[in-house]
């Protein structure tokens, strides 16, 4: 089994897509990273060697953000926006889309399950 980055890789899988499980790695970062230390997209990640293991994980120590180092970079960028209380600040502190998207329907998403909020009832007739 292939660790890199405090992940474990799935075995049976293109070493292309097993690559993008790790946080901050995409499709194309992944196909980067195999091109450069010379891999096929097509080989199993259980088809790695040590050495192809060894090349991959320092592509990726010394030229990307990944995992804890990426996650705690993306908390403090909102935890300033936050601070500075900007629009896109206020939108994550209330919970609802932060770039512009529409609020009347759709964006459970950010904003959760709905609440039903009761209707105003009708007065009798007389």
């Amino acid at each position: 089994m292939a660790r890199i980055a405090g992940i474990d890789l799935p075995k049976n899988k293109r070493g292309e897509i097993g690559l993008t499980y790790i946080f901050g790695i995409g499709q194309s970062t992944a196909q980067y990273i195999l091109d450069k230390a010379g891999i096929s997209y097509d080989k199993k990640v259980h088809e790695w060697n040590d050495e192809e293991q060894g090349a991959i994980r320092n592509i990726i120590t010394n030229e990307f953000k990944v995992e804890g180092q990426l996650r705690s970079e993306v908390q403090t960028s909102i935890k300033r926006l936050l601070d500075i209380a900007c629009y896109r600040g206020l939108r994550h502190r209330k919970g609802l889309p932060v770039r512009g998207q529409r609020t009347r329907t759709n964006s459970r998403t950010r904003k959760g399950k709905r609440k039903t909020v009761a209707g105003k009832k009708k007065a009798p007739k007389k």
